[in-house]
Formats: structure tokens, C-alpha cells, sequence
């Protein structure tokens, strides 16, 4: 399980108070209040699984959709690689798909005026 502990005075910094913060808003409405423990071995419980749902598969937006662990392990620039590609190559799809589309209806576009003017 997680452990939290104080910072001493001096390690203190505005930020850090705004984090945890946040990770407790995140535990509360994400954790505790769907889940509504009742015991505390309960509380322990859904704590401990947040914990791992939030360190190893939640995407965080503060550090660009990818998790805790990823970022500290280094393959933040993997991923955005990854998903750049996969981008590129979604668009690269709907360009054909436009285009086909497109001289498709072009194409009913001459057979109806074609047979308009008959």
C-alpha cells in the first residue's frame, strides 16, 4: 500500500500542496465515493487498487495521456511516436476514402446529367 509522509517545512512548495490536491480529489470521486467502503480493511482495499488503477493504466493529461509509470520508466517519447504514426496513417486513410468517395460521386454526377439531357 501507499505511503503517504509530511514534508518538512523547507521541501515545502506551493505546488506540491496544489498536487496532492488534486490526487486527493481524483482518490475522493474516482475512489472512495463510488466505491463506499465500509470498513476500514474496505477503504484499505479500494485505496490499494486505485492506487495501482492510477500508477499503471489511468492516462494522466498532465503529462500528455500517458501513466505515472510510463513517464517514469522514459517511454513518453515512444508512445507520442506511436500515436503520431497511427495518426498519420488515420488521415492517410481518409484522404483515400475522400478521394474514392469523392470520384465516386463524380461519377453519378455525369450519369444522372447524362441522362437528364436524353
Amino acid at each position: 500500500m501507499c505511503k503517504a509522509r509530511a514534508l518538512p517545512k523547507e521541501d515545502y512548495y506551493l505546488q506540491s500542496n496544489g498536487k496532492i490536491e488534486r490526487w486527493h480529489k481524483s482518490l475522493k470521486s474516482e475512489c472512495i465515493r463510488p466505491g463506499t467502503p465500509l470498513s476500514l480493511d474496505d477503504a484499505r482495499r479500494l485505496v490499494q487498487g486505485y492506487v495501482e488503477h492510477y500508477n499503471n493504466i489511468r492516462l494522466n493529461s498532465a503529462i500528455g495521456y500517458i501513466t505515472p509509470k510510463d513517464m517514469l520508466a522514459g517511454r513518453q517519447e515512444a508512445i507520442h511516436g506511436e500515436r503520431d504514426r497511427k495518426l498519420a496513417a488515420a488521415r492517410q486513410q481518409r484522404r483515400i476514402r475522400r478521394r474514392r468517395d469523392h470520384t465516386k460521386n463524380l461519377g453519378h454526377a455525369f450519369t444522372d446529367f447524362s441522362l437528364n439531357t436524353t
